[in-house]
């Protein structure tokens, strides 16, 4: 019997009118583990580790997210790889004699605005292999990119999002249009530009991914989908990280929920605008099995934790990953090269620093925790966390299936964020 015991970033019991699941007192119960390496084996005490996992286990408790899962190396070796609560069955929709299955490490979730990192690690890959080139203008693969100021917009625009077109029309949100991707990139090409290309930053949440998808196909003949799995999935080794997957695998798949507080004024209409639809509605399509059958370059890769992380162990590594090379190392550079240096983005509203298809950290604030002026990763969809931190020999990520909307429960996420931070501090103090 799971008692209903969800605490705020206070510790106080959290107001029953909040969209909250079932959390168990005992949270052995809905937690599993999979290999990890000795904290000593890379200079870490135990203590370290657990806690770290205790700051995941309070952010859990706080009944904002069905399941959790965690996976942090530490010099390329996994050193916590850990999942609580259940990939369905627990939702705050769900009743509570609906059938549960619990979440592992190895189980799927859908990592959302996270893709946009793989997505850019395409272009780059083909970049390197001589098949376009970041300083390309986009209209070199798009004639429909081709008239007035549009044409001058390049893929390095688009990838730091300055391309000048951050809103998606409402039309090319309909998953019925997604196997005619042509009509997608026809509909963005009638969409007035918001500023001029490569002037200022605006966040591109999901209208930059299906231009590079576009390109990525009318350059190679295949579609991204291909070309991921070639260049980067199959060659990692990994079982994951692709756009959407099979038929026979959706049910593997963690299932998301709206949790926390609902969305209010002023926050929901921003997030609708960049998002291209509300926050209800988002969580609607990405139920929707073309969601998951379909390719959305910005939004549909799905993985589990460790695979992620190991995407990100691979670019910390210059791009190699258990003696395998899959980027050149100056690629990694360029990609994690800084283009916007804390300067407000008109999308979401806030000042950011972004590389060449990355989120990017700092010395006092980041989302990857303090003292992290070298980290680089992503969020997706509030509470969906990947990054790698060189000078901490780090690569973590954090995903989750409970979706709160600026609830402050959220804290306990940052929380987690500092705690790994501070528990694996950096390798060279200078």
């Amino acid at each position: 019997m799971h008692l209903f015991d969800p605490i705020d970033w206070l510790g106080r019991p959290l107001r029953p009118w909040k969209r909250l699941c079932r959390v168990p007192r005992d949270l052995a119960s809905v937690t599993s583990r999979a290999d990890e390496t000795p904290p000593r084996d890379v200079g870490l005490s135990r203590g370290a580790v657990e806690r770290i996992w205790r700051r995941a286990e309070d952010l859990y408790r706080t009944g904002l997210h069905p399941a959790v899962q965690l996976c942090v190396r530490r010099h390329g070796a996994i050193v916590l790889d850990r999942t609580l609560g259940h990939a369905a069955g627990n939702g705050p929709a769900d009743p509570p004699d609906a059938p549960q299955r619990l979440a592992t490490p190895d189980t799927p979730f859908r990592i959302y605005s996270a893709s946009k990192a793989v997505t850019a690690m395409v272009i780059h890959k083909l970049d390197d292999l001589g098949v376009l080139h970041i300083d390309d203008c986009v209209a070199e693969y798009l004639p429909e990119f081709g008239t007035g100021a549009r044409s001058h917009i390049t893929l390095a625009n688009v990838l730091c999002h300055r391309a000048g077109i951050p809103a998606l029309p409402a039309a090319a949100m309909d998953l019925a249009i997604l196997e005619h991707p042509e009509r997608i990139i026809e509909l963005l090409a009638q969409v007035p530009l918001r500023m001029r290309p490569g002037r200022r930053l605006a966040y591109h949440a999901v209208s930059g991914g299906f231009v590079l998808g576009e390109v990525v196909r009318r350059a190679t003949g295949q579609d991204i989908r291909a070309v991921l799995d070639k260049e980067i999935r199959e060659p990692l080794g990994l079982r994951w990280l692709g756009y959407g997957v099979a038929p026979a695998d959706v049910e593997r798949v963690a299932e998301d929920a709206l949790t926390g507080l609902p969305p209010l004024p002023p926050s929901a209409q921003l997030f609708a605008r960049a998002l291209g639809a509300p926050v209800e509605r988002i969580l609607e399509i990405a139920h929707d099995p073309r969601f998951l059958a379909g390719i959305l370059p910005s939004a549909n890769i799905v993985a589990n934790a460790r695979e992620l992380g190991a995407f990100f162990e691979c670019l910390r590594n210059g791009g190699t990953l258990a003696g395998t090379r899959i980027f050149e190392a100056r690629t990694v550079r360029r990609a994690t090269t800084e283009q916007s240096f804390w300067e407000l983005d008109l999308t979401l509203g806030l000042p950011l620093r972004y590389g060449l298809g990355f989120m990017l950290g700092g010395k006092r604030l980041s989302l990857f925790g303090p003292d992290t002026p070298h980290a680089f990763g992503h969020l997706g969809f509030t509470n969906v966390i990947a990054w790698a931190d060189p000078d901490r020999a780090l690569s973590a990520a954090l995903t989750t299936s409970g979706k709160p909307f600026l609830d402050v429960g959220v804290a306990r996420l940052y929380q987690l964020l500092m705690a790994i931070g501070r528990e694996l501090p950096r390798t060279d103090p200078a």
